[in-house]
């Protein structure tokens, strides 16, 4: 998209949406001169952010290819945002053609192109909806086609919870999805930290607050680690972002803690 583009309708032309700035981190060209901005001045604050936003769309990445080695056929990802390389669908399909996947988001940048990308395929759609009112996702037409609760359901939450505020009850947004799924089915998630550089996100925050469509809240690690609640984390437990079952040993980088997303997979028992 170039500067002379019109924003879509609904949009707010004074804030950078946080789809489109994740779009634009990750090199994508679905994203206004509003987002880059916004992205310019995060980089000015942490100039590896753009890395930061890679490992977190690789851990996407392999934890699909874990849960569709596990025999997970079905995918919710919420929160899906701009279409880019490596989409749920891709990888989950590249496993196995019969794989289905609901992506949710409500940025209109995100579900217009989404909508595009899956007109050719049966096995995947995408909801208008947002994740803080779990019964509206949960009960969309979208979700009642494409997924059979009860065979195991892969939930993605990759990159959101940290735009829900406490008092939107992330973990009771969590637990919604939860007691929808069968014993046996997945959560995938991965949240800004504050950790290991509060600095840095204490400023990311501050940023976002001021320039984006939605805060940020941050979280320690005993916080994200309480949003598993009713999972069992799986090896490697949660980690920071490149440390999640990484491809290659050169992968990791020499400190993983200046990556400040925490990334973990659970399964439902029962």
């Amino acid at each position: 998209m170039n500067d002379t583009d019109a924003l879509p309708p609904g949009s707010d032309p004074d804030k950078a949406s946080v789809a489109r700035m994740y779009d634009a981190l990750l090199g994508g060209e679905h994203n206004f001169a509003i987002d880059r901005e916004a992205v310019a001045a995060v980089t000015g604050i942490d100039p590896q952010v753009r890395a930061l936003a890679r490992a977190n769309r690789a851990f996407l990445g392999r934890a699909v290819r874990f849960l569709a080695g596990a025999g997970v056929r079905q995918f919710i990802d919420l929160g899906s945002g701009i279409p880019t390389q490596g989409n749920v669908h891709e990888v989950a399909q590249a496993a196995n053609p019969q794989a289905r996947v609901v992506y949710v988001d409500k940025d209109p940048v995100a579900v217009a192109h989404s909508t595009t990308l899956l007109a050719d395929n049966p096995l995947a759609d995408i909801v208008d909806a947002d994740i803080r009112r779990p019964a509206d996702v949960l009960g969309s037409p979208q979700v009642r086609e494409l997924i059979d609760f009860d065979e195991p359901v892969a939930v993605l939450m990759v990159a959101i919870l940290h735009f829900v505020a406490p008092e939107e009850n992330p973990a009771g947004i969590v637990a919604a999805f939860r007691d929808a799924l069968p014993a046996g089915s997945w959560l995938a998630l991965s949240h800004a930290t504050n950790q290991d550089r509060p600095d840095t996100a204490a400023a990311v925050t501050q940023l976002y607050r001021s320039r984006a469509t939605s805060p940020v809240t941050v979280r320690s690690h005993d916080e994200i680690q309480g949003l598993f609640a009713g999972f069992e984390l799986t090896e490697p437990g949660l980690v920071h972002v490149p440390l999640w079952r990484p491809d290659k040993d050169e992968d990791v980088p020499e400190k993983p803690s200046e990556y400040w997303v925490y990334a973990g997979v659970g399964r439902k028992g029962g």
